[in-house]
């Protein structure tokens, strides 16, 4: 072992009290940068998790002009017109061939074709507004899973079923088996027996949206041919932009993207990002003050010694050495230390969180800012060192030892 690392080893075992002090002062700073990370990465995550979990990734819709051609074969191609008039809806027709061009595209998790609108449910003197989807029986959790979440009844959906969610049917006294009354928007109505009863614990869903055959909702909404757009599922959410330019232009639709349409939820993200970097900043601003300060005070303690040292022949350069060598240790040490820490509590609280089914903190453990952490914190702690070092290297050997 250098000569250097040993006189470095041998000052900080000599001050146990302020070496202990000094570690776990440093790992505390890593443990609050490890459960920052941790929190503002599990959020992040389950923001988007229960953002994207009952919507689609990617919507096709008509778009804005009156008439598209769907590219491919000049002699197979087919014309979307966009119908908008007080007597129709707008729809897309040949949506059957923008569905044949979505199955054909890699990354696509699901698709459905569904016809949405407005209306209201009716159960005596009670009337409810509700936002009616309409979708095909087998596809019904391709983009929301429905299925999974009815607490009352089935989740079938025949041409006389309706499902609702549970404060819907809990504002109009509605349970399983219950005829009510649907109206369209468009002045329609149909007579629907309630077979479900789910509960997603999203408030607009719960309380206001109702689901149907496709077929039903053609009568309600006077879509005879045509559905109202179609909601895609991705593998990978995050290339939602990206698929929604491609299928936009295979399939001559409005393609939107749910990143595009929720955008305040990433500047929301970024604003916690920059409140996480203004903590992590401070933390180790923190522990540098820490370390100088403390290794200033052996400076001035040891100067006697270090007059001997310079002497004997020893160089400003070794003693600067001996100063840094130091703040690396205690950086390091208790960066180890820190990051060690903080996963093993940002893992119990992310457990706890699990395992009372999902209330508390949203932390990830896997979000933790560990190498950053350690890294950083050593170089922190080599920066805390440079003063402590200088003083050092500038005592005069006469004056120290007279004294």
């Amino acid at each position: 072992m250098p000569f250097v690392v040993k006189v470095a080893w041998r000052y900080l075992l000599s001050s146990r009290l302020q070496t202990a002090l000094l570690l776990s002062g440093v790992a505390i700073g890593v443990i609050a940068v490890v459960f920052i990370t941790a929190l503002l990465g599990g959020l992040k995550i389950y923001l988007i998790r229960q953002t994207t979990e009952n919507i689609p990734h990617v919507t096709l819709e008509q778009p804005d002009q009156l008439a598209t051609f769907l590219p491919g074969d000049p002699a197979a191609r087919q014309i979307y017109v966009r119908l908008k008039t007080k007597d129709r809806r707008e729809q897309i027709l040949q949506w059957r061939s923008a569905m044949a061009i979505v199955g054909r595209t890699g990354g696509i998790a699901a698709a459905a074709p569904l016809i949405f609108g407005s209306g209201f449910v009716l159960r005596g003197q009670a009337l409810a507004p509700v936002s009616v989807q309409g979708v095909e029986p087998e596809k019904l959790d391709a983009i929301s899973p429905i299925s999974p979440k009815i607490v009352a009844g089935s989740a079938m959906v025949d041409l006389q079923a309706l499902l609702i969610g549970v404060t819907l049917a809990d504002d109009l006294g509605l349970r399983v088996g219950q005829p009510v009354v649907l109206r369209s928007d468009r002045g329609r109505e149909r007579t629907l027996v309630v077979r479900g009863i789910y509960r997603t614990g999203l408030g607009n869903l719960d309380e206001r949206t109702a689901y149907v055959h496709i077929k039903t909702a053609r009568t309600l909404f006077d879509l005879p041919q045509g559905v109202s757009e179609i909601d895609i599922k991705l593998a990978d959410l995050n290339a939602a932009d990206e698929y929604a330019a491609r299928l936009g232009a295979a399939t001559g639709l409005k393609a939107t993207s749910w990143i595009s349409r929720n955008k305040q939820i990433f500047l929301a993200l970024d604003n916690q990002a920059r409140t996480g970097t203004m903590i992590k900043f401070f933390a180790m601003l923190t522990i540098m003050i820490g370390v100088a300060s403390a290794l200033l005070l052996t400076t001035f303690r040891r100067r006697a010694e270090i007059g001997i040292m310079r002497a004997m022949g020893l160089s400003r350069r070794f003693i600067v050495g001996v100063f840094l060598l130091q703040g690396v240790f205690i950086g390091l040490g208790g960066a180890l230390l820190g990051a060690a820490s903080g996963f093993a509590l940002a893992s119990l609280l992310g457990l706890n969180a699990i395992q009372n089914g999902g209330t508390g903190l949203p932390i990830d453990a896997a979000e933790g800012s560990y190498i950053e952490g350690i890294l950083v914190t050593t170089l922190c702690g080599l920066l805390a060192a440079l003063l402590p070092a200088r003083a050092a290297a500038r005592i005069d050997p006469m004056d120290a030892i007279n004294q």
